[in-house]
C-alpha cells in the first residue's frame, strides 16, 4: 500500500491546467483569472459626489448662508451647470461634481427657504436653501481616480472570481474576462446490483446514488458535468470504449469511475481500463483502499474510486476534488483544516489512515455514525459536515486526543 499523501501527489503532478477562454461576467463566478484585469479608466471616472445634497462654493457656504438653487444634477446626468456667486446645485449620490463647485452640503444639512412664496418646483427642487453647518474642502467629493488610476491591477490573475471581484471587474470597465476554463467531468458509475433511487428493489439490489454524490459534488464546486453514465459488471467492452470516446473526442477533461476498482472477478472497471493506462493500486486509507489513476491517451485524466458510498465521498475530496481544482487553475487546493479534541473513543485501521465522516463544534470531533467508520454507512453522511483525519501509526483515537479535522462545510 502506498501512503495517501503519495497517491494524491501523484495525482495532482499528472494533471495539467486547461488553457483559458473568455466568459461574460454573468457565466464567470467561481472560475479563476488566467491574466490580470487593468483598470480601463480611472475609478471613479470623474468626480462624483458622495452624499444627496447641494453643489456649492465652499467659500459662499457658511452657516446660514442663503443660496438660490439653479440646477439639478441627478445620477447619470451629463450636464455640468455653473454656478454663479450666491448659487447652488441639487446633487444626487454619484452624479458628476459641476466644475464650479468644490464642496457637497448634504440635505441633512440645510433647511429649505421657503419666503419667496414657491419652495419647490414640480420635480421637488426648492428655490432656496439656507446652509446649516459648513462644509470642509472638498466635502462629500469623490475624486476622479481616487479608488484606482487607469492602467492599474483592478483584480490579479490567479485569483478566483467571488461575486465581489466581479464587481471590481465590472467597475473597472470590463464585460468580460479571460479565466481558465473549468473542467468538463464525465461522472461513471458500475455495478449490476445498481438501480435509480426510488425505484422498487429485489433482493441483491441498492439504489444508486455515487452518480448522485458525485455530480452533486461536481455541481457544487463550480465544474460542469460533461456526462453521467452507468454501466453493469458484465458491460467491461462498453465502459472502455465510452472512455476511449470521451478522450478521442475531446468530451471531456476527466472521469471519475465509482466501483469495480478492487480485486474480484467481476471489478469492471480494473479488467475494462488497466488496458487504457489507468493504474490500480492499494491507498492507505481507511475508507479507499482500492483506487486507480490513468491518464488516457495522454489527455484524459481518469479516476477510479471505490463503489461504497462513504469511500466515493471521502475519496472525491482526498483526491478528485484537488486535482480538478488545480486543473481549473486554483493555488488553494485543499480544504482547510483545524484541531479538535476527540468527544469520544473509537478504533482506527491497523497500518492506514483513517477519514472519518465527523460532527464537529468549537471544542470536540466525533464519528457521525455510531456504527464505526464503515465505507457502507452511507446513511452517516446526511449527518456529518468535516472529515475527522486520523494518522496510520494510530490503532486507535482516545476521548481527549488532538485530531485533524478537515472542514467541508
Amino acid at each position: 500500500m502506498i501512503p495517501w499523501q503519495d497517491h494524491r501527489a501523484r495525482l495532482l503532478a499528472a494533471v495539467r491546467r486547461l488553457d483559458p477562454v473568455e466568459l461574460p461576467l454573468a457565466e464567470a463566478r467561481g472560475a479563476v483569472l488566467a491574466e490580470d484585469v487593468r483598470t480601463a479608466h480611472p475609478v471613479p471616472l470623474f468626480d462624483n459626489s458622495a452624499m444627496d445634497g447641494f453643489a456649492v462654493h465652499r467659500s459662499e457656504a457658511g452657516v446660514d448662508a442663503r443660496l438660490r438653487v439653479v440646477g439639478d444634477v441627478p445620477a447619470g446626468a451629463a450636464e455640468d451647470p455653473p454656478l454663479g456667486r450666491g448659487e447652488a446645485v441639487r446633487i444626487m449620490t454619484g452624479a458628476p461634481v459641476p466644475t464650479s463647485a468644490d464642496a457637497i452640503v448634504p440635505i441633512e444639512k440645510v433647511r429649505i427657504d421657503p419666503t419667496d412664496g414657491a419652495p419647490t418646483d414640480a420635480h421637488g427642487l426648492p428655490a432656496w436653501i439656507e446652509i446649516l453647518e459648513e462644509p470642509k474642502p472638498g466635502a462629500h467629493i469623490r475624486r476622479r481616480g481616487e479608488d484606482t488610476p487607469e492602467g492599474e491591477v483592478a483584480v490579479p490573475a490567479g485569483v478566483e472570481l467571488t461575486p465581489w471581484r466581479l464587481a471590481a471587474v465590472a467597475s473597472a470597465g470590463h464585460g468580460r474576462v479571460r479565466v481558465v476554463r473549468r473542467p468538463r467531468v464525465a461522472v461513471v458509475s458500475t455495478g449490476s446490483e445498481l438501480v435509480p433511487a426510488g425505484q422498487e428493489l429485489r433482493r441483491g439490489q441498492i439504489p444508486e446514488s455515487n452518480a448522485v454524490l458525485l455530480a452533486a459534488d461536481l455541481a457544487a464546486d463550480g465544474l460542469e458535468i460533461a456526462d453521467v453514465s452507468w454501466f453493469r459488471d458484465e458491460d467491461g467492452e462498453d465502459l472502455a470504449r465510452h472512455v476511449r470516446e470521451l478522450a478521442a473526442q475531446d468530451l471531456a477533461d476527466a472521469v471519475v469511475v465509482s466501483g469495480g476498482a478492487s480485486v474480484g472477478a467481476f471489478d469492471v472497471a480494473k479488467h475494462a481500463l488497466s488496458p487504457l493506462g489507468v493504474r490500480f493500486e492499494k491507498v492507505a486509507i481507511q475508507p479507499g483502499k482500492p483506487q486507480g489513476f490513468g491518464v488516457v491517451d495522454d489527455r484524459l485524466p481518469v479516476f477510479c474510486l471505490p463503489g461504497n458510498p462513504v469511500a466515493v465521498a471521502v475519496c472525491y475530496e482526498l483526491f478528485v476534488r484537488p486535482a480538478l481544482r488545480a486543473m481549473a487553475g486554483h493555488g488553494d487546493l485543499f480544504r482547510p483544516t483545524v484541531r479538535r479534541r476527540a468527544g469520544a473513543a473509537w478504533n482506527c485501521p491497523v497500518g492506514r489512515a483513517q477519514a472519518l465522516p465527523a460532527v464537529m463544534d468549537e471544542r470536540t470531533v466525533a464519528p457521525a455514525s455510531a456504527g464505526g467508520s464503515g465505507s457502507h454507512l452511507v446513511v452517516s453522511l446526511a449527518q456529518a459536515h468535516d472529515l475527522a483525519i486520523i494518522p496510520a501509526d494510530v490503532d486507535r483515537v482516545q476521548e481527549g486526543d488532538e485530531i485533524e479535522v478537515m472542514v467541508l462545510s
